[in-house]
Order: C-alpha cells, then sequence, then structure tokens
C-alpha cells in the first residue's frame, strides 16, 4: 500500500458511501427531479410550495439533535430517516394530487434532516479531536462527489419517465438505508458538550440543508439570547444571510424548469451543466478559505454576492433577449452563481461564528436556522412569482435579493478571523 492510500484509506470509513448516497439524493437528483415531477399537474406556485416544504426539513434539526443526544438514536435516525425519505419519494411517484405533494415533500425533508443531524456525530463522538478535521473533510468529499454524481443522473432520469425515475431515487435512498444499518452503529459514550465545528458545507445546498449545517442547531438556550443577538452585527448578517438566501432559493427551487422555459435548455443539460459547475466548485473551496483569512470573510462575503448579484443580472437580461447563443451565455451566467456559494459559504459561516455574541456555537445554529429559514420562503416566493409575472420573474426575485443582501453586508464590521480548511 502507498503511503497516499495509506493516508486517505485512515480517514475514511464504510458508512461515508451513505451519505455519499444521500448526497445524490437531497443536493443532486431531487432538486431536478421533485419540480418536473410536480410540474406535470401544479401550477408554478404549487411547484414553489413543493420545494418549500423539502426545505422546511432543516428546520426540525433541534428535534432529531434531542432524540439522538437522549435517547442515543443516532443509527435509527440515520436509518429511519432515509426509508421515510424513500417511502415519501414512492408514494409521491403514485400521487397526482398538488396537496399531497406539499405533505410528501415535507415527509421527504423530515426524513433528510433526520439522517443528516447525526452525521458528524458519528465522528466526534467516536474518535479523538486531533482527527476531526479529516475526518469531517472526507465526509464533505464524499457528499460533494455524490451531489455531482446525482446531478448527473438527474440529467439521464429527466429524459426517462419522471414516475421511473423517483422511483430510482427511492431506491437510491433505500439502498443509503442498508448500508448504514451495515456499516453504523450507535456510539455509546454521549459528548459531555457539544464542541464548536466551524465546517462550513463545501456543496451546494439548494433543496435541504447540508449535515455540516445541521450539526449546530437552535436551541432554546440560544432562542433566549435572540434579543441581544438581534440588536449586534450579527444580527445584520443574519439579515444579509435571510433575504440574499432567499433570493437564490427562489431561483435554485425553479431552477430546471425555469432554464428550460426562458433559455431553452432541456433537463438533461441543464443537470450535466450544474453538475459540472457544482464539480468546479469544490476545488474553490481550499481558496475561498484562504481568501478569508488574508482579506478578511466580510471581505470575501461582499465579493462574493457581487459576482453572485451580476450573474443574476446576466441571466436576468438574457431572458428578456432574443439572442440566437442565448442558452450558451445562460449556461456560463449560472456557473457563476454557483461558483460564487463556494466563498459565500466559507466566509458566512466564519462570520457568524466570529460575530456571534451569544457563543460560537449557539450563533451557528441561529445562523443555520436563519438558512433553513430562507429556503422555505425563497421557495414558496420563487413559485408565486412564476406563477403570477412567469419563470424570467424568478430571476429578477434573486437578484433583487442578493441586491439588498449586498447593501446591507457593506455595514457589517470589518474583521480578520481563521479558516479552517
Amino acid at each position: 500500500m502507498t503511503p497516499a492510500s495509506y493516508s486517505w484509506r485512515r480517514w475514511v470509513e464504510p458508512w461515508y458511501l451513505t451519505y455519499a448516497l444521500q448526497g445524490a439524493v437531497i443536493a443532486g437528483l431531487l432538486p431536478i427531479l421533485l419540480p418536473l415531477a410536480a410540474s406535470h399537474a401544479g401550477n408554478a406556485a404549487g411547484i414553489g410550495l413543493v420545494m418549500a416544504g423539502l426545505s422546511l426539513g432543516g428546520l426540525t434539526a433541534p428535534l432529531w439533535g434531542s432524540l439522538a443526544d437522549r435517547y442515543r438514536l443516532h443509527r435509527w435516525l440515520l436509518v429511519g430517516g432515509l426509508l421515510i425519505t424513500t417511502a415519501g419519494l414512492v408514494v409521491f411517484s403514485f400521487t397526482q394530487h398538488p396537496a399531497a405533494w406539499i405533505g410528501l415533500a415535507l415527509l421527504i425533508g423530515f426524513g433528510a434532516a433526520g439522517a443528516a443531524t447525526v452525521a458528524n456525530l458519528f465522528v466526534v463522538e467516536v474518535h479523538p479531536k486531533s482527527e476531526w478535521d479529516e475526518r469531517i473533510g472526507w465526509l464533505q468529499t464524499f457528499y460533494g462527489l455524490g451531489q455531482v454524481g446525482g446531478l448527473l443522473l438527474a440529467g439521464v432520469l429527466s429524459q426517462t419517465g419522471l414516475r421511473t425515475g423517483l422511483l430510482v431515487v427511492a431506491g437510491t435512498s433505500g439502498l443509503a438505508a442498508l448500508l448504514g444499518w451495515l456499516t453504523t452503529k450507535t456510539p455509546s459514550i454521549p459528548l459531555e458538550q457539544k464542541p464548536v465545528l466551524l465546517h462550513p458545507p463545501r456543496h451546494g445546498e439548494w433543496a435541504i440543508s447540508s449535515p455540516q449545517r445541521l450539526f449546530h442547531h437552535l436551541d432554546l438556550t440560544a432562542i433566549k439570547k435572540l434579543g441581544p443577538a438581534m440588536r449586534s452585527p450579527f444580527g445584520l448578517l443574519l439579515g444579509v444571510w435571510l433575504i440574499a438566501i432567499a433570493g437564490s432559493a427562489a431561483f435554485f427551487s425553479q431552477y430546471p424548469l425555469l432554464m428550460q422555459n426562458v433559455f431553452g435548455i432541456p433537463p438533461g443539460v441543464s443537470s450535466a451543466a450544474f453538475a459540472v459547475v457544482a464539480g468546479l466548485g469544490l476545488v474553490l473551496y481550499s481558496p475561498a478559505g484562504n481568501w478569508s483569512e488574508s482579506i478578511g470573510p466580510v471581505r470575501v462575503l461582499r465579493i462574493s454576492l457581487g459576482i453572485r448579484w451580476l450573474a443574476y443580472i446576466g441571466l436576468l437580461a438574457l431572458g428578456f433577449s432574443h439572442l440566437g447563443f442565448q442558452d450558451r451565455l445562460a449556461l456560463l451566467g449560472f456557473g457563476f452563481v454557483v461558483c460564487a456559494w463556494s466563498l459565500i459559504s466559507i466566509s458566512g459561516t466564519t462570520l457568524a461564528a466570529q460575530l456571534s455574541p451569544v457563543g460560537e456555537g449557539e450563533g451557528l445554529g441561529i445562523f443555520n436556522a436563519t438558512y433553513a429559514l430562507a429556503g422555505v420562503i425563497g421557495a414558496a416566493l420563487g413559485g408565486l412569482a412564476a406563477g403570477l409575472w412567469g419563470y424570467n420573474f424568478v430571476a429578477a426575485l434573486a437578484v433583487a435579493g442578493v441586491a439588498i443582501g449586498l447593501v446591507l453586508s457593506l455595514l457589517l464590521p470589518a474583521a480578520h478571523s481563521q479558516v479552517k480548511k
């Protein structure tokens, strides 16, 4: 065995494959196939509500985290959450009622959040602290590669029957549950105090919060301290995050339909393009950490929001143009939207820990709950805008949201902090 192969095998465990499959399902397949399936018998507003229901799962992290900590249910939450997701997808594929779709999307989101909430606990409650960074880094790599693979598979499945596609997704989630049952066991020794893990999600989060984002969640202690937190620069950061992420969530909740209806790009092509730029975005996380450390996370956040804002403006303008090659320009603009997320994720998470007046862990919990809430609001508003004015106005919503977030970010105090890369 070569030293290089020994190095990565030392940090990787078989259960990481479970989260690679979950990344494929939650971050890759569902953001493409679920809105396409809902579009066959529902209007754009209904599609937005379906995607909002899926995003709502991130707000249930306190429930799952409490169950894991109090009753030692890590393995059951992982496997049970994946099976709930599987069951919801199977029923969704045979249901034709939009109201039922919203409820099933909620169920799928709850299951996904339950499975994701315990991901980091399988690391921090089993291995020494000196190994956490490497192991969590590899876990994120598996989840991110799963997302890329899921997006590529979504491009293929979008060309087949969508019922078949959703059943394949359900089968993938079921396979993840089987692997999870065979490769994990609940840690025997609980944490005396949950450590602060400053590990920004290193992959796109469009449907539901990342496993890294669900480790720190909003609890009763943090809720009691919300008042003073909201009156500080941290409260301003939450405003930036809520509005800017909600604008982007509106766009991503309608992504395959928007690209098809506005730019004439079929879902197979838009899914493949998404996979390519998501893969490119993975290599930007380490430089983003270096930049955040050298010039400060506030500046990196402003720059990345500016890049995303300009990209959304370009997409909006293209939507109203009649250029013969607007499809290629649209994919290029979307590439900048996705790649900017690498910088936004690193700088935003770093600032949340740095500016929090209530402690890093509690601050990250409030920050992550804000992300989940932004996803719910953005998806609902995106569907409403598409239904009332057309899909191109979803891009207008994204432009407005990111613009407001960018303006508010100019009021944040500049500071430097160390970033875990």
